[in-house]
């Protein structure tokens, strides 16, 4: 509300002035209506644009991992990854297929429905696939205000020095958070970079260990998601994307089974709240 008024001026002012309310001296004639507020006003910050138009009521509530205290901040160690242009038009016959059976995902950060993209193409292949994904280096936590700088301190010196190496994301899988409040559908690393980022959590959670943090899970199963569902439904999604890869497979749509896709490795980032800082960076060669 104060970005629009902003916008219009404040129109209360007017009514709680000592001089009164205006009299009207033509009241035969309206006065003209005010301009539609900037769009800027209506979109939120990580806003898809025009996308915004999709109907995205009855949408499910993501829940915290932990309880919002005044004062923490959620931090969250990971690999920037992105999708390379090639692999995605395979991937959304894919992931369209899944979410036409599967009505209940959504897109990972912006939460609209996958199926409510299915007949759009370019939408489907932007918003679904042409974000950035994360690879979790450790939990996301809740950290103090005074505890920021030495946990990016400590990262940055444990981290600092790192080869660029491929990546490759080779397996279809389905995980649910602890609280079993959460399903996802990820794309797993199970050869290629796996045993590079075993190593980089490892000195996560040292530095996590120094501050009294819980450390990353004891066999950790690098992955990035690119989709969500309320509740604990992996039963069913398992089923159905087992099902969908015996069908691609028979079909030949899937030529290389052996990788899904990959990517180089770039570096590592860390988001404090609502801040991000660069941990350590591969330049190109």
């Amino acid at each position: 509300m104060d970005a629009l008024r902003a916008s219009y001026g404040d129109t209360s002012s007017d009514s709680d002035s000592e001089s009164g309310p205006t009299p009207i001296t033509n009241p035969t004639h309206s006065p003209p209506p005010l301009p539609p507020p900037p769009l800027s006003l209506l979109q939120p910050q990580h806003s898809a644009g025009n996308f915004d138009l999709i109907p995205q009521t009855n949408l499910p509530n993501r829940l915290r991992s932990f309880p919002h205290v005044e004062g923490n901040y959620a931090f969250h160690v990971y690999i920037p990854v992105t999708i390379p242009i090639s692999p995605r038009k395979e991937l959304a016959l894919f992931l369209k297929r899944v979410a036409s059976i599967v009505n209940e995902l959504h897109v990972v950060d912006i939460d609209i429905p996958l199926s409510s993209l299915i007949k759009d193409e370019q939408k489907f292949e932007q918003l679904v696939l042409g974000r950035e994904f994360h690879v979790s280096l450790g939990r996301t936590v809740p950290i103090r205000v005074h505890q920021r700088d030495s946990m990016v301190a400590m990262l940055r010196q444990k981290l600092q020095s790192h080869r660029r190496y491929w990546i490759d994301f080779n397996k279809w899988e389905v995980f649910v958070n602890d609280d079993c409040t959460r399903t996802f559908l990820s794309v797993e690393v199970t050869t290629a970079g796996l045993n590079e980022i075993k190593k980089q959590i490892e000195a996560v959670n040292r530095v996590y260990k120094l501050h009294n943090l819980p450390e990353f899970y004891e066999n950790p199963r690098p992955h990035i998601s690119v989709a969500w569902a309320v509740g604990d439904i992996s039963n069913r999604l398992k089923s159905v994307i087992g099902d969908e890869m015996k069908r691609r497979t028979g079909i030949g749509c899937l030529s290389n089974m052996l990788r899904i896709f990959n990517c180089r490795f770039g570096g590592i980032s860390c988001k404090i709240g609502n801040r991000t800082y660069e941990i350590c960076k591969v330049q190109e060669e």
